[in-house]
């Protein structure tokens, strides 16, 4: 097959739906099908040039919908060269001009929703909702009214996403996300994070990855480890570290400094930044624990990471795969919020050695049997296929 996919941004600072595209068309390649994308980026972009795909970009667009006068009529004349079209994400241009193209054609086109209709949103942000209100019916309803299929990354995802709006009509398939296993020599990438970042050697590294956002539950975590480290339950809190690895430089993250240093925690934390490659797999070697109290996840890449690296991991219940998580005993689930974070912590706190030894097997058999990319892959085709 010819795949198209559709994207706002190919930078990497956008998290999963750049790095699921860049995964699974890794393997489907390999398998014999092209893969190509189109995105509302400038063409001098740096992650344009970067970016292993033939990348097709439709900049500049105009604001964060990311609206380009480029984009209908190129899916237009160039519609015939491909088999199947996926949509990645709702709410912007890429979206809603795939479907101002494509929608009555004999082009199919999927959407994949990376949990943007999850209802976390709907109850957080309600002004924001109501103006996604006045765009959904003429927009992103008739953008999965129309797709052939809407792809969700697992059963609660897609349970989920019919709780946002009452109009609500499309083609539901599960195709269950992945990743694929870790690259490199572990002990050597272990050494690269420690050369980089020296304060972790010989301590208990606890791991978040991913974007320090609102959502994903940063304040918890802080409160929480600063809870746990006052209960001096054990000598070995003494120890603790936590590594926060990724993009925090925006007011966001300035909040979350902060907070670190108002809760005692500034000489605990290490604030590294966005990793990628041998330093991101590094920073998963070094950690003992990945830690994600979110409050929305649609599946989380960064979690499957982690479990291909035999890192048990501590997420909230509303990380969408918490259920095939527990049912693997690959990791503890609590509540997203100050309780559950300090219930996820105490908990690995209290594991014995051994116990903690049998959860990183049991985290790679999960990772093996559940969510490895390749699987990903072959479900993704089948649905292209009609299958």
């Amino acid at each position: 097959m010819k795949i198209l996919h559709s994207i706002r941004s190919v930078n990497p600072h956008g998290g999963g739906p750049v790095e699921a595209i860049k995964q699974l068309a890794a393997v489907n390649k390999a398998a014999g099908h092209t893969i190509e994308v189109v995105c509302l980026d400038a063409p001098e972009d740096p992650w344009v040039k970067a970016f292993p795909l033939p990348c097709h970009a439709m900049g500049p667009s105009k604001g964060s919908y990311g609206y380009s006068s480029k984009l209908v009529p190129w899916l237009r004349e160039h519609r015939r060269d491909y088999d199947a079209v996926v949509v990645d994400g709702l709410w912007q241009y890429h979206a809603f001009g795939v479907w101002r193209a494509l929608h009555g054609t004999d082009t199919p086109y999927h959407v994949f929703t990376h949990g943007m209709l999850d209802p976390w949103f709907k109850r957080t942000y309600p002004l924001k909702h109501l103006k996604k209100w006045f765009y959904w019916p003429w927009g992103d309803y008739r953008v999965l009214r129309d797709a052939r299929a809407v792809l969700f990354t697992c059963e609660e995802e897609k349970r989920l996403a019919r709780e946002s709006f009452w109009l609500y009509r499309c083609n539901e398939r599960v195709v269950n996300l992945g990743t694929g296993a870790p690259i490199g020599e572990p002990q050597s990438q272990r050494v690269l994070f420690e050369e980089k970042f020296p304060e972790v050697r010989g301590k208990h590294c606890l791991l978040f990855l991913g974007r320090v956002h609102v959502k994903k539950g940063n304040d918890l975590l802080f409160h929480a480890l600063a809870d746990v480290l006052k209960s001096g339950q054990s000598p070995e809190l003494a120890d603790w570290h936590l590594i926060i690895a990724g993009p925090n430089d925006h007011p966001y993250g300035q909040e979350m400094k902060a907070l670190a240093e108002k809760l005692g925690l500034s000489a605990r934390v290490t604030w590294t930044g966005m990793l990628t490659g041998d330093l991101k797999w590094g920073a998963f070697h070094r950690a003992q624990a990945f830690v994600l109290p979110s409050h929305q996840e649609n599946f989380g890449i960064a979690v499957a990471e982690a479990l291909a690296c035999r890192v048990p991991v501590l997420i909230s219940n509303k990380v969408n795969i918490w259920r095939e998580i527990e049912q693997d005993g690959a990791g503890i689930i609590e509540n997203d919020d100050v309780a559950g974070a300090t219930k996820l912590l105490t908990r690995w706190l209290v594991l014995s050695p051994s116990e903690r030894d049998a959860m990183r097997e049991r985290a790679l058999v999960s990772f093996s049997t559940r969510f490895h990319v390749e699987q990903s892959a072959k479900s993704l085709i089948a649905v292209l296929e009609g299958r």
